[in-house]
């Protein structure tokens, strides 16, 4: 190499060097430039933005109250409890304090819950406040500086997304200060406060039960139980509360999966939205019973539910059970020598007759609901040996409206008895319970919930709406006149409405084998054989002017026999009834809807029965149709149906906390969205609109 090549040689490598310094220190500035503006749009960037801020100066001895306070910068974030539930984080806290300074519990509000997708999440919405008492040393000397810092992670979510935060807080509390934040009454006024007594708490296989010391003055608009440990209940489950005296009772559906039973179970028990206490419970005892609270729906006024239970009595009279009964009973009326007396006195024992029913009938359920059975409205229908009963029932005034025999003294044509009327008052509330009228729901579902006196009267204007046409055919002359004249026509009525009272006989022989099975219909068939056979002989006798009823007693007292032995060794145990849907229906749980809902497709739930008539009609105009699938597959809505032809204890406590003493009961989910109640009566074309407008 030349000396002129080295000298250019060393001035090109020279010049390298420099450009390569300056470059390295552009990129150095630069990366500086960025860490800073990283840093800053970091803490900037919170969007629950905090400050922690303390209640006055502190004092020897004493506690000192300091807040972290959360401000939104927009009304759609939201932070969370110390538990946050399905979803969520809980705020960590690191303090760093001088010696013998010690931070204790955090103090939150009560929280709010969001439900999303079906995970419930416990939120604050708005700005809110995390208050936490920091114990002051004995030595402390007043006017000392102190500095108290906190590295606080926090998450901060909306609906769409979640976007963890976190922060770093000094505080000085260097200066005397002789006023107190006026902030810290407000927060302090948000904080659930702490109950004086120790509750109770027990898990049993399905749910936790505890008793928390409420007073019974305390007024409950809705509430709700946050738990403070982690993974121990299903949060998003509904929840039951009984008033006992001085206690709430709450029944709280465990979580699914193992879980550690705690020493203690803690949270806070919301009265209202903002309202509630703190609580701990130990293991122990929690009794059963009670009061239960009405839930988070609302109860329509007491008069609007007395016109719903007057209505839905009123409809009742047309069903197919009820009218042949009715109409035998009213042209009883028009028959010759019928006198205004008589026709009052039917009339009010008609009336008593049902009414006394219909009271009875709602006093038994609320009496077994009270002692804990989960039991609803037509919950006699639940029973095979009541189905039983009522086909035989059904059967005999078959047979009495065809004229194949009478009855000595409450025969349903006779007149101007009242044992007769009162009788067949009884028969018509008794055979319908099952027949729920669609103005029916709201008034029932109240019962369930309201006080027993208020309950009990609503099941009396239940029984008043099946009467009243009876009781204005008696008590209204005008109306009475205008029935038919007598006539030879009356008997051929009469026999007339022997068919669909054999109707309905048929339809009680389908529900026995469906509620014990195929073997033990059959034997309630033989008993029901040997009593038909009786019940003709009988007649027979009756037209030769013989006595007739000893014979009945010993043709129909083998059958009765045998079936009192055969019919409960026929019965089978079907709990598990596979649904049976065109819209390939999964069968209810509590665990299904909530996986419904989380998959974020549309879900429609609906509860029915084999007894039901209102079910069955609204199944074949409006569920069960190729339409309705066809709907359902292009939209993807989430089929599940509740079997309540059984006694189902899910099922039951499900329908009284959508506020239904019984089915049907329909149900519509919107992804992420709480459930709308449809109307008990469908029309055609109700679940296709619904599903059309989910269409994706």
């Amino acid at each position: 190499m030349s000396v002129i090549q080295a000298r250019l040689f060393h001035r090109f490598a020279a010049q390298i060097a420099v450009f390569c310094a300056i470059a390295l220190t552009l990129v150095a500035l630069d990366s500086t430039a960025r860490a800073q503006e990283t840093t800053e749009a970091f803490v900037q960037a919170n969007n629950l933005q905090g400050e922690l801020v303390a209640e006055a100066s502190p004092q020897p001895g004493e506690e000192l109250m300091v807040a972290l306070h959360f401000r939104p910068v927009a009304p759609e974030w939201h932070g969370y409890w110390s538990n946050p539930g399905d979803a969520g984080l809980g705020m960590q806290l690191e303090w760093s304090l001088p010696d013998g300074w010690e931070a204790g519990e955090q103090l939150y509000p009560v929280p709010q819950r969001l439900v999303i997708a079906g995970l419930m999440n416990h939120i604050y919405e708005g700005d809110y406040a995390v208050l936490v008492p920091i114990s002051v040393p004995d030595d402390y000397v007043v006017g000392s500086p102190v500095e108290l810092a906190l590295k606080a992670q926090w998450l901060a979510c909306t609906d769409q997304i979640c976007v963890p935060e976190q922060g770093e807080f000094a505080l000085s509390l260097s200066d005397e200060r002789d006023a107190s934040d006026a902030r810290f009454a407000t927060w302090r006024a948000a904080l659930a406060p702490m109950l004086d007594s120790v509750g109770a708490f027990e898990v049993t296989d399905k749910s936790l039960r505890l008793s928390i010391p409420v007073p019974s003055a305390v007024e409950l608009a809705d509430p709700h139980v946050f738990i403070g440990n982690d993974r121990l209940v299903s949060y998003a489950d509904p929840q039951r509360f009984y008033r006992k005296d001085n206690a709430l009772i709450v029944e709280i559906p465990l979580r699914k999966g193992e879980r550690d039973v705690p020493d203690q179970v803690n949270g806070i028990v919301a009265f209202s939205e903002g309202t509630g206490v703190r609580f701990a419970a130990g293991s122990g005892e929690v009794g059963s019973g009670g009061e239960l609270v009405r839930m988070a729906f609302d109860t329509p006024p007491l008069w609007t539910l007395i016109l719903g239970a007057l209505a839905g009595g009123l409809i009742l009279n047309i069903m197919p059970c009820v009218f042949p009964i009715l109409a035998i009973k009213a042209l009883s009326l028009a028959k010759a020598g019928t006198s205004e007396a008589q026709a009052r006195r039917d009339g009010l024992a008609y009336t008593a007759g049902v009414v006394l029913a219909c009271v009875a009938l709602g006093a038994l359920m609320l009496a077994l609901r009270a002692a804990g059975e989960q039991v609803g409205w037509a919950f006699q229908l639940q029973s095979p040996g009541v189905v039983v009963g009522l086909l035989v029932l059904a059967t005999i005034i078959t047979l009495n409206f065809a004229g194949s025999f009478e009855l000595p003294s409450v025969s349903f044509t006779r007149s101007g008895q009242p044992a007769s009327a009162f009788g067949t008052g009884l028969l018509a509330a008794f055979a319908a319970t099952p027949c729920t009228g669609p103005f029916m729901a709201a008034a029932l579902g109240a019962a369930l919930l309201l006080p027993p006196l208020p309950a009990l009267l609503l099941f009396a204007m239940l029984g008043l709406g099946l009467a009243l046409p009876f009781l204005l055919l008696g008590w209204v002359p005008a109306l009475r006149n205008k029935l038919p004249k007598p006539g030879a026509w009356m008997e051929t009525f009469r026999k007339a409405m022997a068919i669909p009272m054999g109707l309905t006989a048929l339809a009680l022989i389908w529900l026995t084998s469906r509620l014990g099975g195929q073997g033990f219909a059959i034997v309630a068939l033989v008993v029901v054989f040997g009593i038909v056979a009786a019940l003709l002989v009988v007649g027979r006798l009756q037209r030769a002017g013989k006595m007739a009823w000893p014979a009945f007693g010993l043709i129909a007292a083998p059958f009765l026999i045998f079936g009192a032995f055969a019919l409960p060794s026929a019965l089978e145990t079907r709990a598990d009834r596979a649904p049976q849907s065109i819209l390939a229906a999964e069968a209810f749980s509590a665990d299904v809807l909530a996986e419904a809902r989380a998959s974020g497709q549309p879900v429609f739930v609906w509860f029915t029965a084999d007894w039901c008539l209102t079910c069955k009609v609204n199944e074949g105009v409006a569920i069960e149709r190729e339409a309705t699938k066809a709907a359902f597959e292009e939209a993807g809505v989430v089929a599940i149906v509740g079997d309540w032809t059984l006694r189902d204890e899910e099922i039951t406590q499900f329908l009284t906390e959508q506020g239904a003493a019984g089915v049907p009961l329909y149900l519509w989910y919107e992804p992420r969205d709480d459930a709308e109640q449809l109307p008990q009566v469908l029309t055609p074309d109700m679940l296709i609109e619904r599903a059309e407008r989910d269409r994706p």
